[in-house]
């Protein structure tokens, strides 16, 4: 009996330090989010976008993440590879190998030729453990376990927010309850997906700026009221998200992520690595 305690004690602490391996490591209460990397200068979703966006000093990075045909998880937007890459193909009919093999980096410039579409693990890898990571996840509830495994093998659940639906969330929660869900399973009336986020009790929503803004300042009254961290996509101007800020708005997507850095340190707001 004696040795089957001390057993699951050390499962119990085991698993303790995978899931909360950098408790004391303090995340920006708010900032700008760099929207897929910096992807006004670099190729959204890859290695050479989110390194900008960490020199640059964002608080928190977005990016997307798809399931391929051989159950690998890659940092991507569209359903396809035809936009962002020089291949053709729906990401769910192609291998990581395939995938792999394509540039990345040329749609944008010629400056980023032969970059490719990173992994999950690759594109954490990039990341200080002290930036808010904004993880869209673009499939179901197999993505939403395998992201999940992901994070904690990597010790990046203290800082890794997955932005899903409800079909991803019942795959993130059945590898762990305590990871951090954006609640992303919008209505077609931003009050009641306000509602329906802080009875769920979502830490973080994501509020979309094409949603008719008269209400805005009660919605984030009401998120702020139960502590619910409030994202926001997105402000690609300064007056703009000057305002966002001042009504209490948490992190700003954005598309021109030097400019809106610069908005936000005016206000106090510092970069990351200052």
């Amino acid at each position: 009996m004696r040795k089957i305690i001390v057993i699951l004690t050390f499962v119990s602490l085991l698993q303790s330090s995978l899931l909360f391996p950098q408790g004391d490591i303090k995340l920006p209460e708010r900032g700008i989010c760099a929207h897929r990397g910096a992807n006004e200068t670099h190729p959204e979703n890859t290695l050479t976008a989110f390194r900008e966006a960490v020199r640059l000093g964002a608080q928190m990075v977005e990016f997307d993440v798809r399931i391929t045909k051989d159950k690998k998880l890659v940092i991507i937007h569209d359903k396809s590879v035809d936009r962002t890459t020089d291949g053709k193909g729906l990401i769910s009919e192609l291998t990581l190998a395939e995938i792999k093999k394509l540039d990345a980096g040329s749609w944008k410039s010629k400056e980023f030729k032969g970059e490719k579409a990173p992994t999950l693990k690759e594109a954490l890898a990039v990341f200080p453990k002290n930036i808010w990571l904004n993880i869209h996840l673009k499939g179901n509830k197999e993505l939403g376990e395998a992201t999940a495994r992901v994070l904690i093998s990597e010790g990046r659940i203290h800082q890794g927010v997955i932005a899903c639906g409800n079909e991803a969330v019942r795959g993130v929660r059945r590898v762990s309850k305590s990871i951090l869900i954006c609640n992303m399973e919008r209505q077609s009336d931003r009050n009641e997906y306000v509602q329906k986020t802080v009875k769920g009790k979502y830490p973080f929503i994501q509020l979309l700026k094409k949603r008719n803004d008269d209400s805005l300042q009660d919605d984030l009254a009401i998120l702020r009221q139960n502590k619910v961290k409030i994202n926001y996509y997105f402000g690609d101007n300064e007056s703009e998200v000057r305002e966002l800020f001042d009504m209490g708005v948490d992190f700003v997507l954005t598309n021109k992520l030097g400019q809106m850095l610069e908005v936000a340190e005016g206000m106090g707001i510092k970069r990351l690595n200052q």
